[in-house]
């Protein structure tokens, strides 16, 4: 597997310190967090896509993702009115076109709470109309939608596997995938592997955390409850060998050098024990 670093954790430093650990550790690529204070869509717009190239070239770590920030803080495209539909989707309609500029194959997004008083028709059809206008933006321009399920405690769109693979199949297009997140199936009682052998062609991405099991929670690799070693080898057996991000967040942020070098080391060793 080639092995992701989030820039999400480094978000009280600046973002080449993120560049500069992704190469001293020994990660294959960047997973650009799109918010403040490194790579927010808005700003982007303005001042271009040059200081990542430079860091890119200066550090030889390629961005292979972009994650532009949204969910509510401050879009969310699967609530709110028609007038706030329109701006979270020319909101990542932009993130697609930056990721494409800066030369992301990837762009990963997912399916924000719709709140407590939307039916499940009218989920289906927010989902699907959302999903219809990003892909399209996503064929013209070159970019590999990833979709990622969320747990239990941070939506109620997109929570699991079948959830997953039935918006796959409302908008069949080869620019949309979906990924596994691994503390969503440890939460929801499913096999990670599922996702793999499921999907197949579909199934693009992977971010390695730990977790508690009984909440949103992203920890260290090694000190949660998820077998990590062994769900990993089943990935790898079920077909997967590709981009695999180690989704450290914000519990790590006061010092993000020391937790990423740690947890690659873990997740290094038990590639190497398979």
């Amino acid at each position: 597997m080639e092995l992701g670093l989030f820039t999400c954790g480094y978000q009280r430093y600046p973002l080449e310190q993120a560049f500069e650990d992704a190469g001293r550790f020994g990660y294959d690529y960047i997973e650009l967090w799109g918010g403040y204070p490194h790579a927010y869509v808005e700003d982007l717009s303005l001042t271009g896509v040059r200081e990542v190239e430079r860091l890119v070239q200066k550090y030889h770590i390629p961005v292979k993702c972009f994650t532009p920030e949204h969910n509510a803080y401050p879009f969310n495209y699967m609530t709110g009115d028609a007038f706030q539909w329109v701006r979270s989707m020319n909101y990542l309609e932009r993130a697609i076109e930056l990721t494409a500029a800066m030369g992301a194959s990837k762009m990963l997004f997912s399916a924000g709470h719709a709140g407590y008083r939307m039916s499940v028709q009218e989920i289906d059809e927010r989902l699907q109309k959302s999903l219809e206008r990003l892909v399209q933006k996503a064929e013209q321009q070159s970019v590999t939608l990833i979709l990622e399920p969320l747990t239990v405690y941070e939506s109620n769109v997109i929570t699991g596997l079948n959830d997953l693979e039935r918006a796959l199949d409302k908008v069949d297009s080869p620019n949309l995938v979906g990924m596994c997140d691994l503390a969503v199936p440890f939460t929801t009682g499913e096999p990670a592997a599922e996702y793999v052998r499921r999907l197949g062609r579909r199934f693009g991405y992977l971010h390695v955390i730990d977790n508690d099991g009984v909440s949103d929670s992203h920890i260290l690799p090694g000190e949660g409850n998820i077998p990590l070693e062994g769900i990993l080898r089943e990935i790898r057996r079920a077909g997967y060998d590709g981009c695999a991000t180690i989704e450290l967040v914000t519990g790590y942020l006061k010092e993000p050098s020391v937790y990423a070098e740690l947890a690659i080391e873990r997740i290094r060793e038990m590639l190497k024990n398979e």
